[in-house]
C-alpha cells in the first residue's frame, strides 16, 4: 500500500470525569520527525507516546496536539503556605520599626503575597490516564494513517499514468535511434558521390565512418536501463509492502532514471529524439516531485 506523508487524524476519547483529545498533522520530511505539544502533566508518558505513533508512521514531519481535561471537583485544591506568609509578616514588622511605622496589615493584604495560597492539582492516577490516552493516540492514529492511505492511492495512480507516458517516449527514442544512422549513412554517400563526382565508393571506409558515428550517439545502454528502471518503479508502486517504506527506493529509481535521460539528450544530434528527450525529463522531474510525498 502507498502512503503519502502529508495526513490528518483525530480523536476524542471520555472516561469518567477524564476527556482526551489528540490531534495528527504531517507534511513531508526525509526522516521521521515528531513534535509533541501536551500537558506537563504528560511528559513522564512522552517515550510511550512516541513509541506508539511509531506504529502508524515511518517518515515525514508529525505534529502532535495532545489536550487533557479532568471534570472531577476533585482535581485542584487550595493550599496555605503558613511558612511563608510568617516570613512575609516578620519582615513587614521589621519594616515597621526600622521606618517607625505602625504595621497595619491585614489578613487580607497578607494574603495576596505570592506563594501565600497557591493551587495544586492532585496527583495523576497515572495508569488509568495513560490507559486513556493511549486509546485517543489509536483512535488518531488509525484515522491518521487511513488520511495517508486515501492519497496514496490517488498519488499511486497518477504516478503510473505518467510511467506509462515515459515508457512511450523511451519506446520512440528506442526506434528512431536506428533511423538515424540509416539516414546519416545515407546523407553521407551523398555526400561523397558528389565531391568524387563518378569515381567509386569506398565501401569499406563508408562502413568504418558509420560505425563510429553509431558508437557515438548510441542509447541502447540507456534505453535498456531506463526500461528496467520504469518497470522497477511500477513494480514497487503496486506492490507497495517494504515495512521501511518505499519513498526512498522510489526517489533512487528517479535520480537514475534521470541521468539516463541526460545521457540520451548529451548524445543526441536529431531533433525527434532531442524532444522526446526533453518530454523524458519534464515527466520525470513532476515524478520526482510527487515521490517526494510518498512515505
Amino acid at each position: 500500500m502507498v502512503c503519502s506523508m502529508t495526513g490528518f487524524g483525530r480523536s476524542e476519547i471520555t472516561e469518567g470525569n477524564r476527556k482526551y483529545i489528540v490531534e495528527l498533522k504531517s507534511v513531508n520530511n526525509r526522516y521521521l520527525d515528531i513534535n509533541i505539544k501536551m500537558p506537563k502533566k504528560f511528559n513522564a508518558f512522552e517515550a510511550a507516546i512516541r513509541s506508539e505513533l511509531k506504529n502508524y508512521m515511518k517518515r515525514g514531519k508529525v505534529d502532535v496536539f495532545i489536550s487533557y481535561e479532568d471534570f472531577s471537583e476533585s482535581e485542584t485544591k487550595v493550599k496555605y503556605n503558613k511558612a511563608i506568609a510568617q516570613e512575609y509578616y516578620s519582615y513587614l514588622n521589621e519594616m515597621a520599626g526600622d521606618f517607625g511605622l505602625d504595621n497595619d496589615v491585614r489578613i487580607s493584604v497578607l494574603s495576596r503575597f505570592p506563594e501565600v495560597f497557591t493551587m495544586e492539582e492532585e496527583e495523576l492516577n497515572e495508569e488509568e490516564v495513560l490507559s486513556g490516552l493511549m486509546k485517543a493516540l489509536e483512535g488518531a492514529g488509525k484515522q491518521f494513517m487511513e488520511s495517508r492511505a486515501r492519497e496514496g492511492e490517488f498519488l499511486c495512480k497518477d504516478l503510473t499514468d505518467k510511467l506509462d507516458g515515459m515508457m512511450e517516449n523511451v519506446e520512440y527514442i528506442a526506434e528512431r535511434s536506428p533511423e538515424i544512422i540509416k539516414e546519416y549513412k545515407d546523407k553521407l554517400r551523398e555526400k561523397i558521390q558528389d565531391l568524387l563526382e563518378d569515381k567509386q565508393i569506398d565501401e569499406n571506409r563508408l562502413a568504418m565512418e558509420v560505425t563510429i558515428y553509431a558508437d557515438k550517439i548510441c542509447v541502447d545502454e540507456e534505453i535498456t536501463r531506463l526500461r528496467s528502471h520504469i518497470g522497477a518503479t511500477k513494480d514497487t508502486l503496486l506492490k507497495g509492502d517494504d515495512k521501511d517504506g518505499i519513498g526512498r527506493k522510489l526517489d533512487f529509481l528517479a535520480q537514475e532514471m534521470n541521468r539516463e535521460a541526460n545521457t540520451i539528450l548529451s548524445k543526441s544530434t536529431d531533433l525527434k529524439i532531442s524532444d522526446r528527450g526533453i518530454a523524458l525529463k519534464t515527466d520525470i522531474e513532476k515524478v520526482r516531485e510527487q515521490i517526494q510525498n510518498i512515505e
